[in-house]
């Protein structure tokens, strides 16, 4: 009984800390997979807070395909639902908008996304829209 008890307070220790979203000066950086869009590749993000409800930042995608890479560089903007909807502490909800340079081209997009921290500093994520992507999340 003692190491079950041992083991459920390292994991509320370790778990208990996390933070989806803590508002102005909350630093996230992401990198993962885009599943749709232009088509398959990588993803990396990073958003700054500047309240408890909008983040800006930036980002860029690299998508393969059959003929070319397709790079995209933005600036992002996110709108963080956390607060306003209650979410637990490890939980944020967000919607927002990216704008940039898609390969010689303007690209304007439009994403939800959802972050869930398993610890302090890193967590899952996953965001959908014209540019969906999944991965890993890390909190400064």
């Amino acid at each position: 009984m003692k190491k079950i008890l041992a083991i459920v307070a390292i994991n509320l220790s370790v778990f208990g800390f996390s933070q989806a979203w803590t508002g102005a000066g909350d630093q996230k950086a992401q990198a993962g997979i885009n599943v749709w869009g232009l088509g398959t590749g990588i993803a990396a993000t990073y958003d700054y807070g500047l309240n408890s409800l909008i983040s800006v930042g930036a980002g860029a995608n690299v998508y393969f395909n059959e003929k070319d890479d397709n790079p995209f560089v933005f600036a992002r903007v996110g709108f963080h639902l956390q607060e306003t909807l209650a979410l637990p502490p490890e939980l944020d909800i967000y919607p927002g908008a990216n704008v940039g340079v898609a390969g010689r081209n303007f690209g304007l997009g439009v994403y939800i996304g959802a972050r869930y921290f398993f610890t302090e500093n890193w967590g899952a994520f996953v965001e959908a829209g014209n540019n969906g992507s999944f991965g890993v999340s890390y909190s400064f």
